[in-house]
């Protein structure tokens, strides 16, 4: 193996280089599957008591490599989704998809990374990165830029951001298919908060868009690009990256799902989203191009998914973790996280150590035998070594730096992790509370024994917080 590594506090490894090639065989193609707001208790295969049943991504779990201790590296979509394509943490970045591209100019993103040794590069779904001007289009007619075609992809097919943001309209590579020119209207779920069920807000929309359209919609793009790129006269190798627009909402489950879930229209939908990803593990699986595909499946934050309905339908979309989506607690960016990648990463395994979605620049680097560049995925570890051996002892990543919506970082230096305040950090109530005198400020877990967070050990060891507080400084700065 060859690379370069910088030691940190606490022996944290920051990614420099690396020149590392695939040992002896030809690239992989590469699939990348993000769910949208599913949580670590959702599929059975991470949570044995889930009322959802998921016998797809269960398959895939059997097929490959289970991580128990996966991250976004932020509780909400847009920031997980530049840590994503970028490998650095998102705090980094003081960009707004609101009025420009997230993604800065120039910036190496991993379509970009994999076009330069020769993948043909393709995004569907949602992108959630933001566009030239943001929201203020008017004309319709004109190139859309700064989009996926534009941050490292050669196609893309999908929709602006989340399916409850206006406008709604599909794009194709750097055009708008279908000018909004209709108006939808608010629409929301009777018996649910107004941020759950059939949600979006009211905003513009062609005359012929379907919301319940969306996500088969995105199944079958996927599909489509593996029919064409699998066969025996396949040159290149490919990277598709499937940003899934559900579970998010609005959730829009088909007919033929009612009522076949224990956690209501969410789990209904939840299945929907199971079906697509054994449609998508079904065509890579009449791969003829001779390359053995890389599959990578997650989730980009947590569900929103109250203790109010845990209690109602007795599935916790978390698991045995604490909070929902936004929050700083494990519930909102601890996630799902599975690899299958045939005679390389062993069938029915499963890994411990810690990996963070900003993993996968270095990891795909070198996979596909990339030079990394020094300006690139500051925040990304090579984690090919515990693909090929989850049993190994010694972990890739000791630390991680995590933001929630309301912009705390919280930091874990192995099985501790630090909140720098009292509270959720995000969508959770209390969202933030104020110390009582004499009492701790910041919050401090011991995840090996305490997963769900109900102990702050923080008055108890008040010297790992000081080192936690180092960690952190190191790493995001005074």
């Amino acid at each position: 193996m060859h690379g370069f590594f910088t030691t940190g506090v606490c022996g944290c490894l920051l990614f420099v280089a690396s020149a590392e090639v695939t040992l002896g065989a030809e690239q992989p193609n590469i699939v990348l599957v993000m769910a949208d707001d599913m949580g670590y208790g959702d599929p059975g295969c991470f949570n044995s008591q889930s009322k959802i049943p998921t016998p797809h991504i269960n398959r895939l779990a059997r097929q490959g490599l289970r991580f128990t201790d996966a991250h976004a590296p932020a509780s909400v979509c847009v920031p997980t989704r530049y840590g994503l394509l970028t490998g650095r943490y998102p705090f980094r970045s003081q960009r707004s998809e609101r009025t420009e591209s997230r993604i800065e100019p120039g910036r190496l993103t991993l379509g970009g990374m994999l076009q330069g040794r020769g993948y043909q590069t393709m995004c569907v779904g949602k992108w959630h990165q933001g566009f030239a001007g943001g929201k203020t289009r008017k004309d319709y007619s004109q190139p859309i830029r700064q989009g996926p075609v534009e941050r490292g992809f050669h196609s893309f097919f999908g929709i602006p951001a989340s399916l409850d943001i206006p406008p709604y309209y599909w794009i194709r590579d750097d055009h708008c298919v279908t000018p909004p020119t209709a108006r939808a209207k608010d629409n929301f779920s009777k018996g649910w908060t107004k941020i759950q069920g059939a949600f979006w807000r009211a905003g513009p929309v062609p005359p012929d868009f379907r919301f319940e359209d969306v996500l088969p919609m995105v199944g079958t793009a996927a599909v489509d690009f593996l029919s064409k790129n699998t066969t025996a006269q396949s040159k290149r190798p490919f990277f598709l990256y499937v940003a899934l627009p559900a579970p998010h909402t609005p959730w829009l489950p088909a007919r033929k799902y009612r009522g076949k879930s224990g956690a209501s229209m969410y789990g209904e939908f939840v299945m929907m989203v199971d079906e697509v990803v054994g449609q998508i593990v079904d065509a890579i699986g009449g791969d003829r191009s001779g390359r053995k595909t890389l599959l990578v499946f997650t989730s980009d934050n947590g569900p929103v998914w109250y203790p109010h309905d845990v209690e109602k339908f007795g599935h916790s979309a978390v698991g045995p973790l604490r909070g929902m989506k936004g929050d700083a607690w494990e519930g909102g960016h601890r996630m799902p996280f599975i690899v299958r990648w045939p005679g390389r990463v062993p069938a029915g395994s499963v890994s411990r150590h810690l990996i963070c979605h900003t993993d996968l620049m270095a990891t795909f680097a070198a996979v596909s035998g990339a030079p990394l560049p020094k300006n690139a995925g500051e925040d990304s570890l090579n984690q090919l070594a515990v693909l090929k051996k989850p049993s190994r002892s010694k972990p890739v990543r000791t630390t991680l730096v995590t933001r929630s919506s309301g912009r705390v970082l919280a930091v874990r230096d192995g099985a501790w992790k630090m909140i720098p305040r009292l509270g959720s950090g995000g969508f959770s109530k209390p969202r933030r509370v104020k110390p009582r005198p004499g009492g701790p400020s910041v919050q401090l877990y011991n995840l090996e024994t305490d997963i769900g967070e109900m102990q702050n050990l923080a008055a108890k060891h008040p010297e790992i917080v000081e080192r936690m507080k180092q960690v952190s400084a190191t790493i995001v700065g005074p």
